[in-house]
């Protein structure tokens, strides 16, 4: 029988991110313009950007986004 508190043993499913998206969004929503620009400043942090940038890089290999795609989310990041 299905136990939805039981942990999964693999990594995130896809629904269970698309919910975490959506709550992501509902808050970013409600945030105040100064908190949100404050969010965006830690978010692009040099060192963040590493991370974001290692992240795009494991999402490319693994065929999530497509080559046109990376390029494109550097080039918006700056890098």
């Amino acid at each position: 029988m299905w136990n939805p508190f039981k942990k999964a043993k693999q990594s995130v499913s896809n629904t269970a991110m698309g919910m975490m998206a959506k709550i992501a969004e509902k808050k970013i929503k409600n945030m105040s313009p100064k908190e949100r620009e404050k969010m965006a400043r830690e978010a692009f942090d040099p060192k963040n950007k590493d991370k974001l940038l290692s992240a795009m890089e494991m999402m490319r290999k693994s065929g999530q986004i497509t080559e046109e795609q990376y390029r494109e989310a550097k080039k918006r990041l700056g890098m």
